[in-house]
């Protein structure tokens, strides 16, 4: 069919190229196809003459061309033929750019129907996508208004799709051919992939902690989205909203979406952010933007402004934008008073919760220009104004690479967290200023100057120290006396003593991961058919999921067969002792597995620490640390660590706390046992209970 349709189109003379064309369809240069021409004039083999004229361009058939490169066997391209529609137009040489809204349409039409257009009439076109877009969002306007022209751009979006392998490939093509052929209009908001990659990886960081499924919100041109949806992968809901502006823009950006197939299990493309649903939102703004590409300073903070004011408590956004707007000193200029005004008025608001100024480079089109990056969120909860702060950053000399990459998405996801949680945070390139500071100071905003400290004074420390040390000798010598007094075996036989040496400094998950003081390990997925619940005569291997993670389910009742584990899955791990099973989430948590041996469960997942390299990680705290890791991805969650040397009396005192826990777990399910069976057998006459402290009872 497909051979078919190109045959059709390419016979009938609508299908021209250039000599232009003809060198890159040919893979040559273009003084080659000039040579060819005069050479072949008196051979038997003459090549094709022009069949009509653009301005002062020759126009050849396309049909003709392909039959003489493959006649002679010139050029370096074997798929000349194949490929001849992405090098050639049916209505003129800048048809692509002429009708390029058109094409799209048609290409989002075909990925949706997955069917070939051409073949079909006019009218079955416009059926079908009035019933794809009943409420014209994103391609019916587009493709009413062809009129005669309909189809023959219907066979020629056919044959960009097969010249192009797919319709997302023949839709990216045209995209790259718009920024070459007007980069006034749109290549001025273009950004480097590396840009693209920072501001999608932070919104999903700052939504990954939330607990439940973010609306990503996006009214540019679709590139953020599209990467958050690559980031998102098949692990993690979200629903992907490309605004709700009415423009060529933003339908353009919802026909982007759809064509490459962003709709899947666990996520979902709306024009809107769903009404009457409390998920958080993140909304995804770069400035000057496809929508508005000439934005002075003063339109760009009103509309970041704009932003803020529509954010709720739990929804935050990532704003992308030019350096001197965001974080340099604007100048004293009549120009920049409304400007400088609006920014002073955002930072006031106490939501700007991070700044980071950006190497240049990330806007190709304008290489020397820097940009700078917002974090937009909730204002500080329980912080006197007074106290508040922002984290910023400056990176203008330094490569954004996928490492740095990384470590700023890190810190700019902690910016968002408590006191607590920032001060846990070990931070590679931020740093917390004052917002008051910021919002006195007369310079750059990212300025090292402005750098203080949010953290208690050594006094406070001191104190706040040796009230933990009184709690715990407390809370010791209550449990020792208990036991004592019952006679139970459970006396725990260790002491407490000041400190020597001061506290080792918090890190990250993720630092650990770097470090390799922890390694991490994912979950398996295993078939429904291969697990077994309940008691078994054999020993197979038990399975951990989240439903014993959360306590739905005791350890060891499901379970699966070494002989089918082994066969089923050649790749699957087995945890060792002392490895720490998590899972993130709504139903997140944390346990150490001490026995070892146990098949993991995806989503849940482990975490092992390397024992020739624990750098201060003891399994208990790990997982008690994880299994309350609060906000943000988990790789930012603060870790505890201690001096090696105390590692041993720690893990002892935890190891007889976790027996005594034990001990008394068994007898409190002894006394839920007794308690219903005295209620059954009296019930059903079995027996009657007798009081022995009553004299002569029986």
């Amino acid at each position: 069919m497909a051979a078919r349709k190109r045959q059709q189109l390419l016979s009938n003379g609508q299908l021209q190229i250039t000599l232009s064309d003809i060198a890159q369809l040919a893979q040559v240069q273009r003084p080659v196809v000039t040579m060819w021409r005069s050479r072949s004039k008196d051979t038997s083999s003459p090549f094709p003459a022009p069949v009509a004229r653009h301005g002062r361009q020759e126009l050849f058939s396309v049909a003709a061309v392909t039959d003489w490169l493959a006649a002679t066997g010139r050029g370096n391209n074997p798929h000349a033929a194949a490929d001849a529609a992405a090098f050639s137009a049916p209505l003129g040489p800048e048809t692509k750019t002429t009708h390029f809204t058109a094409l799209t349409a048609l290409l989002a039409l075909r990925a949706l129907t997955d069917t070939d257009l051409a073949g079909q009439d006019a009218d079955d076109l416009l059926d079908t996508a009035d019933e794809i877009d009943p409420d014209d969002n994103f391609l019916l306007s587009e493709l009413e208004a062809l009129g005669p022209e309909l189809l023959p751009l219907a066979a020629f979006a056919d044959l960009l799709a097969d010249a192009s392998y797919t319709s997302a490939a023949a839709f990216e093509v045209l995209l790259r051919d718009r920024f070459r052929a007007a980069p006034a209009v749109h290549a001025d908001t273009l950004l480097a992939p590396a840009a693209v990659d920072l501001v999608a990886a932070t919104a999903v960081e700052l939504a990954a902690g939330s607990g439940s499924p973010a609306v990503f919100m996006d009214d540019g041109g679709g590139d953020l989205l599209l990467h958050v949806a690559d980031i998102l992968g098949e692990a993690a809901e979200g629903t992907l909203c490309v605004g709700s502006l009415e423009n060529d823009a933003a339908r353009l950006a919802r026909r982007r979406m759809r064509v490459h197939g962003r709709f899947r299990d666990n996520l979902y493309v709306a024009n809107n952010a769903p009404a009457g649903v409390s998920a958080p939102t993140i909304r995804l703004a770069q400035f000057p933007s496809p929508v508005q590409p000439s934005m002075d300073p003063a339109a760009i903070l009103s509309a970041v402004d704009e932003i803020l004011l529509g954010l709720d408590a739990r929804s935050s956004a990532v704003i992308l934008a030019p350096a001197a707007v965001l974080v340099d000193a604007l100048a004293r200029t009549t120009h920049n008073r409304e400007a400088e005004a609006i920014r002073s008025d955002i930072l006031r608001s106490g939501r700007v919760r991070a700044m980071v100024r950006l190497p240049s480079g990330l806007v190709p089109s304008r290489p020397r220009q820097a940009q700078a990056l917002w974090v937009l969120g909730d204002a500080a909860a329980h912080v006197n104004i007074a106290d508040r702060w922002t984290m910023v950053a400056d990176l203008s000399g330094t490569a954004l690479d996928p490492a740095a990459s990384t470590d700023v998405v890190g810190d700019l996801a902690a910016s968002l967290g408590t006191r607590e949680q920032i001060r846990a945070h070990s931070f590679r390139f931020a740093r917390l200023v004052l917002t008051s500071k910021l919002v006195a100071g007369t310079g750059g905003l990212t300025a090292p100057a402005l750098a203080t400290k949010v953290r208690a004074s050594a006094a406070t420390h001191a104190r706040a120290t040796a009230a933990e040390h009184i709690r715990a000798e407390s809370v010791l010598d209550a449990l020792s006396h208990e036991s004592s007094q019952a006679g139970a075996p459970g006396q725990l036989s260790f002491g407490l003593a000041p400190a020597s040496a001061p506290a080792a400094t918090p890190s990250t998950v993720g630092t650990a991961l770097r470090d390799g003081s922890v390694r991490y390990l994912q979950g398996h997925r295993i078939a429904g058919e291969h697990m077994e619940v309940g008691e078994s005569a054999r020993a197979p291997l038990p399975i951990i999921g989240l439903e014993e993670l959360a306590g739905h389910r005791s350890q060891g009742s499901r379970h699966i067969s070494q002989l089918v584990f082994a066969a089923a899955y050649p790749q699957g791990r087995l945890t060792e002792p002392g490895d720490v099973i998590f899972a993130t989430g709504a139903q997140g948590g944390a346990m150490v597995d001490e026995a070892g041996a146990a098949v993991v469960l995806y989503p849940a997942r482990i975490l092992r620490i390397d024992a020739r390299r624990p750098r201060g990680l003891l399994p208990a705290m790990l997982a008690r640390d994880v299994g309350n890791g609060g906000a943000g991805h988990w790789k930012q969650w603060p870790l505890r660590r201690i001096d090696d040397g105390a590692r041993p009396a720690l893990g002892a005192a935890l190891a007889q706390v976790a027996a005594e826990r034990s001990r008394l777990a068994e007898r409190l399910a002894r006394l839920d046992e007794l308690a219903g069976l005295l209620m059954d057998g009296t019930a059903r006459g079995s027996f009657r209970v007798l009081d022995t402290t009553i004299e002569g009872s029986g």
